[in-house]
């Protein structure tokens, strides 16, 4: 993959595809069949061949190799310019990190490009060396875009099992450590969603668009897509709902374990200040002390603290401070 071609598969029609090296891609012909090409558009040849050698506009060449792009759709007169976004499923990777895969479909040919790994385009790769793949290249966009979404409802499923299961640490531990743990997955589905948003209006405007290559039947199918994405918008808002009371529950129970304790640093101060009043005073070394010639003095000022205190917690049993 150093020069750049991940791999160019070209579609038999009845569910597999022959891989293509470099040359062949060069001396392809329109009548040979549709040919998919999938790039990785950090490698300078990738750049050379789209400029110079795969007849494309340079505003199309200029997006494919664009190192950002949100989800767009956009209809040109040569053919159908799309960026998608899938979660990342790579190793150490967070899944809100999405891939940027960008599309290029003309009449016989789809030319995709991204960077790092994504998962859904190594599966459709798989069924088409099964020969269980698409049979042509509209077919296999659909089929993507599909596995995109289904990838996305799989961590958005995560999500809320997580969301579940702090919910309940919230109800019966209440601790601090859950408040970055919250804020973490509130913080992973704000990002997905913001992608998932403009993706949902591509693959409407792409479901929409009275496409030459594109049937009935492969409309339909886009649109039940169209459906799913909307679906697990609307569950991604409905945890960033939730993922907002949780924070607020927990940071009221916080508050409340805080206000207890101070409640009860207050009582124990309360009960020791007249002591220490008492102790201040009769500690004082001065003359006309009483109870200093009294051997039974310090027995008595002890009865009497024990006594203080306890009428004290009686007082305050009966206001009801505890």
């Amino acid at each position: 993959m150093d020069n750049g071609l991940i791999f160019a598969l070209l579609l038999d029609g009845q569910g597999g595809a022959k891989p293509l090296n470099w040359q062949q891609v060069n001396a392809w012909k329109l009548e040979q069949g549709e040919l998919w090409l999938h790039l990785d558009y950090s490698v300078y040849q990738t750049k050379e061949w789209l400029f110079n050698d795969a007849d494309l506009d340079l505003a199309v060449a200029e997006t494919l190799l664009s190192s950002e792009s949100r989800p767009r759709f956009s209809q040109l007169d040569s053919g159908s310019l799309m960026a998608w976004r899938g979660v990342n499923l790579n190793p150490n990777e967070e899944p809100d990190d999405m891939v940027a895969l960008r599309l290029w479909r003309d009449e016989h040919r789809l030319i995709t490009t991204l960077k790092r790994d994504l998962s859904s385009v190594n599966e459709l790769v798989t069924l088409l060396e099964r020969k269980r793949g698409a049979l042509n290249l509209s077919e296999l966009m659909v089929e993507l875009a599909d596995k995109l979404v289904g990838h996305i409802s799989e961590i958005v499923n995560n999500y809320e099992e997580q969301m579940a299961s702090l919910e309940e640490q919230v109800i019966e531990d209440s601790s601090a450590k859950l408040r970055s743990e919250l804020s973490q997955l509130r913080r992973q589905v704000i990002s997905l969603r913001r992608y998932m948003t403009p993706q949902k209006e591509a693959l409407m405007r792409f479901s929409m668009e009275k496409l030459a290559w594109m049937n009935q039947h492969e409309r339909i199918e886009l649109r039940e897509v169209v459906d799913r994405i909307t679906k697990e918008l609307e569950d991604l808002e409905a945890l960033r709902e939730r993922a907002v009371v949780a924070q607020e529950e927990l940071q009221n129970r916080l508050g409340e374990q805080l206000n207890n304790r101070m409640y009860m640093l207050s009582i124990i101060t309360a009960i020791f200040l007249p002591l220490g009043f008492l102790t201040g005073m009769f500690g004082i070394n001065i003359g006309g002390m009483p109870g200093v010639e009294n051997p039974n003095a310090f027995r008595y000022f002890a009865w009497m603290i024990v006594i203080l205190v306890a009428i004290q917690l009686v007082i305050f049993k009966w206001k009801k401070w505890f």
